[in-house]
């Protein structure tokens, strides 16, 4: 009950702070239920004079702090959750935030590396980036006598229980929305919330971030476009990561690179084979690859950074983003559709034939043109409408695949604008089929499945075990059934009263206050 109160009172509050910035403006009263239409009359009477000016929505999340910063950033990789116009606004949110005290960094750092900062960095300058969850040093170390350039990454003081709290209010309200609308289930927002929390969870704990800059050296050591700065481990804990400092070009200085000379069409291929490269060998990909993250270094190779959010693919959905892409790519939209059934996207109840009509409807429009009449928040559209279409289910780490794509796509037409991305995807997607679908693949996919069978029937006795005493217990409880005291019986009776109680105290709140922001963030 407390938790429940709890939840509503900082839940009204962010209302609030959404009114105050305007965001309920651009609803349509005509589209609430009456009490949503109180509601929205209620919110446009306290709203700010100056509220009307400017991105509303990115305002009002900048003002809730880093968790909602944060959601607004994850939610614009989540389109089919918010809608796409949505979606793209919000990819515009930037997660910058005023540095905190040198004072504060320099401590965390003494305290994280347990040694004084003297000790452990010959100099240390001022933040040189900011964001929600941790903020950027220029520092230096001497190595051999000599000094060499380091970035060190502090996270924010007292960031994780703020985070948390906000994060257990994003639940209560997926929760409710899960327990009594169908769509809220298909779209998984438990699950959006998950993802996110765990994404988050990782971003606040720099070696997680230190080890996948690590396994991406690793995976990417013979790639002759692309590498990833060296971590310092002996400086690297919880709270402080150090690397490589980058003095390459970043790919949002078309002037630097104008003054280099660099091969533009040549650096819009390097981003996009590069991508798939890690998402389909590797299955495991940069997933915030913005032109802020990449870098130019002098031999000419990608360097990218900031490896807080990353995707892993495994080799089922590997396997079905390369024949997806050669699917569009020679257009056999029959086998695309076929792949969505194969990998059990689509309930077998539908048509293949009716699926890849809708395939094809996507597919057609895009092919022999030039990247620059490619809508592709268009070709996003369609891919959602069919989606729900046809009962698939959300698949997060698919659609977290799907928004990179999108931006490096968006990366490498500023450097090329008649880029097309299919005919730079063929070699890198044909390479990666014949190597694990071909015959070669095929061999290596028998192995690795008379190694499963072998793991499976070495545990058949441990399993055989366990049936047997799940089974001896069902026998006893059907002789004996389950007993319940009457205090017992009562108790539940109470607390499911209780529980009740407060769901739909928290339903009505949680409509009057979310129906609006939904159909203002639809609109925006």
């Amino acid at each position: 009950m407390i938790s429940a109160a709890t939840h509503i009172a900082r839940l009204v509050r962010a209302a609030y702070v959404f009114a105050r910035e305007g965001v309920f403006g651009v609803v349509d009263p005509s589209l609430v239920p009456p009490p949503g239409q109180l509601a929205l009359r209620l919110a446009r009477l306290i709203e700010r004079p100056s509220a009307k000016v400017g991105p509303r929505l990115s305002r009002a999340l900048t003002r809730l702090g880093p968790a909602y910063l944060k959601l607004g950033q994850f939610l614009a990789t989540r389109p089919d959750v918010v809608g796409v116009a949505m979606a793209r606004d919000l990819e515009s949110l930037q997660d910058r935030l005023p540095p905190f005290a040198h004072s504060e960094a320099e401590a965390v750092i003494a305290a994280s590396l347990e040694r004084p900062l003297a000790k452990a960095f010959v100099s240390l300058g001022p933040a040189v980036a900011a964001a929600s969850i941790a903020q950027v040093h220029r520092g230096e170390v001497e190595r051999d006598g000599v000094r060499v350039p380091v970035a060190v990454k502090v996270l924010r003081p007292n960031v994780a229980s703020r985070f948390r709290r906000d994060l257990s209010d994003f639940f209560f309200v997926a929760h409710n929305a899960e327990a009594h609308s169908a769509e809220a289930r298909r779209l998984r927002l438990i699950e959006v919330i998950n993802t996110m929390s765990r994404s988050v969870a990782m971003e606040m704990d720099l070696r997680l971030e230190a080890a996948a800059l690590s396994e991406m050296a690793e995976n990417t050591q013979r790639d002759p476009d692309f590498r990833v700065p060296t971590v310092d481990w002996d400086r690297t804990t919880h709270n402080v990561l150090t690397m490589e400092w980058i003095d390459g070009i970043a790919l949002n200085d078309h002037a630097r690179l104008a003054a280099a000379q660099v091969d533009l069409p040549d650096l819009g291929r390097k981003v996009i084979q590069s991508f798939l490269r890690h998402a389909l060998r590797d299955g495991f990909f940069h997933a915030d690859m913005h032109p802020g993250n990449l870098f130019l270094d002098d031999a000419g190779r990608l360097v990218a950074v900031d490896f807080g959010i990353m995707g892993r693919l495994g080799l089922k959905e590997r396997r079905f983003l390369a024949e997806i892409l050669l699917g569009f790519i020679t257009r056999d939209y029959r086998r695309v559709a076929e792949v969505h059934f194969e990998a059990g996207y689509v309930p077998g109840h539908h048509s293949v034939e009716n699926f890849a009509q809708a395939i094809r409807a996507i597919g057609e429009p895009i092919h022999n043109r030039t990247a620059e009449e490619i809508s592709m928040a268009k070709l996003l559209t369609l891919l959602l409408e069919v989606t729900g279409l046809f009962d698939m289910q959300t698949r997060p780490e698919l659609i977290l695949l799907q928004k990179t794509m999108v931006v490096v796509e968006g990366v490498a037409r500023g450097f090329d604008p008649k880029l097309d991305i299919w005919k730079v995807a063929d070699p890198v997607v044909r390479e990666w089929i014949e190597r694990n679908l071909g015959p070669l693949g095929r061999v290596q996919g028998a192995m690795s499945g008379a190694g499963e069978l072998g793991r499976v029937a070495a545990s058949l006795p441990a399993i055989a075990s366990r049936a047997v005493a799940v089974v001896e217990h069902m026998e006893k409880m059907t002789r004996e059934g389950i007993t319940l005291s009457p205090e017992t019986i009562a108790a539940l009776g109470r607390a499911e009263g209780r529980k009740s109680r407060w769901r739909t105290v928290a339903l009505w709140i949680i409509a009057a206050t979310f129906i609006g922001i939904l159909i203002a963030i639809r609109q925006l």
